[in-house]
């Protein structure tokens, strides 16, 4: 599991000080990227060198509370399973041990082209050791 932390500001807020619904994807995206990092996976690197991207393909998403401006967010992202070219992530927004909002994200990779692809061997290796 890996965690990222992050603190909400009054531009991710609606005018009542209430995260905006949208901004929550925002959020599990930077912890993705993270994760993604954690892997040793440079994405722009990736892209440049062998044309390879990840895209979101579908997201199912649940709002259970509201996060408040100032409040300070962490953002759990579990691996729940994965293939050659698609990858499952469950995902969750908590302040402190309050689960705010929780996410199933599927991921597929996507050669320069457009077309599904395997993800790079290092992160299949990486996926396959449990991270």
């Amino acid at each position: 599991m890996h965690s990222f932390t992050l603190r909400v500001y009054y531009e991710d807020t609606d005018l009542a000080g209430i995260v905006y619904y949208a901004n929550y994807l925002k959020f599990i995206e930077r912890a993705r990227s993270e994760w993604v990092r954690s892997l040793g996976v440079d994405q722009a690197l990736l892209r440049e060198k062998q044309g390879i991207v990840f895209a979101v393909r579908r997201v199912e998403a649940d709002y259970l509370r509201p996060a408040l401006f100032d409040d300070v967010l962490t953002i759990k992202t579990m691996r729940a399973h994965h293939s050659g070219a698609r990858l499952v992530l469950d995902q969750a927004v908590l302040r402190r041990d309050e689960s705010l909002f929780t996410a199933r994200v599927t991921l597929v990779c996507l050669s320069a082209a457009g077309a599904a692809t395997r993800f790079p061997a290092a992160m299949r290796a990486a996926l396959t050791e449990g991270h």
